[in-house]
């Protein structure tokens, strides 16, 4: 027996405000990289790449998976949800590198773009593999192609908005727009989805229980994000800081 699908409303809720929070400190860190010599670079690009990757949206992607109630059990394979998270910030990681590690051009933008959305598809598609359950997976071809589509734009969307915005109000604005594109590609990949019922899976139910696995995933996220976010901010009051006393060391006193 098993009962119909359904949204936990709280949870689709949670999804979206885990991708929104996962965007600000991702866009905060990207700005440390923005403000930071060639050398010093590559701390903060893989700040960012688990702030974005592994926060906004892994995170989001398997919480917006619990919300997904399918009415039967449902256990997770460790080895491929943890690959899941490594598609996710290596190739956020590698976004960020190409737009950040050279001056601005439309071409890195949309090479960094399609790289990185293809990558954020491939997590997705690599963590519902991840799912266990009686039921066999499918998808609908056109919902399929159009959550590849909405992340390849989301994707370079986000990157243009990264290293292009600096006021907070801003930042705060591209935040929201970039959680809305992210639960865009995850929601429409999951309404494309179809579960064919199969009891000979039982067997495959061995793994990580959904409540242990949302747990522990919105908990290492939380603890991530904070303290990225304390040590961007650390960056830009101390680049701002030295900015003021380099102005006014060039202050030269009247007689």
């Amino acid at each position: 027996m098993h009962s119909e699908p359904s949204y936990n409303l709280f949870l689709v809720a949670l999804s979206f405000l885990v991708s929104v929070f996962g965007s600000f400190v991702a866009l905060t860190l990207i700005r440390a990289v923005r403000t930071s010599d060639s050398s010093g670079k590559l701390p903060w690009i893989i700040a960012a790449a688990f702030a974005l990757g592994g926060g906004a949206i892994w995170t989001m992607h398997f919480i917006g998976m619990l919300a997904y109630d399918m009415g039967i059990p449902v256990s997770y394979n460790g080895p491929l949800t943890l690959a899941s998270l490594a598609i996710a910030v290596v190739v956020v990681g590698l976004g960020i590198w190409v737009v950040g590690s050279a001056d601005k051009s439309t071409a890195r933008l949309i090479i960094a773009g399609v790289l990185t959305g293809l990558g954020v598809a491939s997590m997705h598609y690599t963590g519902m593999a991840a799912m266990n359950g009686m039921s066999k997976m499918s998808y609908q071809p056109f919902w399929f192609s159009l959550s590849i589509v909405i992340a390849l734009v989301a994707a370079t969307a986000a990157l243009w908005l990264a290293f292009n915005l600096d006021g907070q109000l801003q930042l705060i604005g591209a935040s929201v727009v970039m959680g809305i594109a992210v639960c865009g590609m995850h929601y429409t990949g999951m309404y494309g989805m179809i579960m064919t019922h199969d009891p000979d899976t039982l067997a495959q139910l061995e793994g990580i229980k959904p409540m242990q696995m949302g747990l522990m995933i919105f908990c290492f996220s939380m603890l991530l994000l904070v303290l990225s976010l304390i040590a961007a901010l650390s960056q830009l009051n101390r680049k701002m800081y030295e900015a003021l006393e380099a102005e006014d060391d060039e202050v030269v006193p009247t007689r």
